[in-house]
């Protein structure tokens, strides 16, 4: 009796670890045989979902961009037709080059305002200051929400007459920097860019505090005894050593800047309200493939065409940037 449980306790740890034992004549296969290849097809929802969801787009837009458009249906192959008159028919020309201005302009001040404040609290948080961890997590819960809440929270709180941020101002004495934020050609776009860096900053933060804590503590020990403390030990230490960190953090915000649709289309609609001045390269997709909120039926060509040169954009500047990076670790 002891003999069968102590071969049956056997076969059992053999099954749990797939070990898999050498079958005699006239037994049948075990199950761990089917069962160690099995594992090579948990990947493919995964690759099925990637495949339906971002390849298949990519080369459909390719496709479309190549033909001529009557409304939803498909007509004869031009060619680059709709690439010529995105970059040479008014008034796809100006939205184009004006839409392109204001996407790099949202990438700098992410850059300056959105990754150097979230630098800042990822820093604080590194030399654990009291309540370290409850900041940690109030810095990321903007990210929880749904960016057309946050839109319409901002909406609300930037209202030239009702607003809570005009109110304060006049409340404390500086009723001459009140306007109209979200209307003011000035502001629109300063203002919309600050609001998506406020709902960014806690992500970016925990990149960059992962790469602060990737420090060996050794380094950091030997850097402040040397006399580097403050600036300089950030400076001359914690920077050249947060190289991977940094290179993520900023083509992360080159892609989500110039992929900005959904706070902008919530807040200032498809046309980028107040007279394009918050037009960016994805409403301006938008509204060129599906038309404005001016009833417009939209140019599916052309508006594929712009996503191909967008997708272009994206890729070339971001293979660069990588290509440069590497060059940079390996010289």
């Amino acid at each position: 009796m002891g003999s069968f449980w102590n071969t049956r306790a056997t076969h059992l740890v053999c099954e749990v670890n797939n070990v898999e034992d050498t079958p005699t004549a006239g037994t049948p296969p075990r199950n761990g045989t089917w069962k160690k290849h099995l594992i090579h097809l948990f990947p493919v929802p995964a690759i099925l979902f990637y495949t339906l969801f971002i390849v298949y787009p990519i080369f459909a837009a390719f496709t479309y961009s190549l033909f001529e458009w009557k409304g939803l249906v498909m007509g004869r192959f031009n060619n680059f037709d709709n690439f010529i008159r995105l970059f040479t028919q008014e008034p796809y020309h100006t939205m184009f080059w004006r839409a392109l201005r204001h996407n790099l302009y949202y990438f700098v001040v992410e850059m300056v305002v959105q990754n150097g404040i979230a630098f800042g609290l990822a820093y604080l948080i590194f030399r654990k200051i009291k309540g370290a961890s409850f900041f940690k997590v109030a810095y990321f819960l903007p990210r929880l929400l749904s960016v057309i809440i946050v839109g319409f929270l901002w909406k609300l709180i930037l209202n030239p007459n009702m607003g809570i941020l005009n109110a304060a101002l006049r409340k404390i004495g500086l009723e001459s920097f009140t306007t109209a934020w979200l209307g003011n050609p000035d502001t629109a776009l300063t203002a919309v860019v600050l609001i998506n860096s406020w709902f960014a900053i806690g992500f970016y933060m925990l990149i960059l505090l992962a790469g602060l804590q990737s420090i060996p503590e050794e380094v950091m020990e030997a850097a402040r005894l040397d006399g580097a403390t403050g600036f300089r030990l950030i400076r001359s230490v914690v920077l050249p050593m947060m190289f991977q960190p940094m290179v993520i953090v900023i083509v992360m915000t080159f892609i989500q800047s110039f992929e900005a649709f959904e706070l902008v289309f919530a807040m200032q609609g498809s046309t980028g309200e107040p007279f394009y001045s918050t037009d960016l390269l994805a409403v301006f997709f938008y509204r060129t493939a599906f038309g404005g909120n001016s009833g417009d039926t939209g140019s599916l060509g052309i508006g594929s065409a712009l996503a191909v040169v967008l997708f272009a954009i994206i890729a070339i500047i971001s293979a660069v940037f990588m290509k440069y990076v590497n060059h940079k670790e390996t010289a």
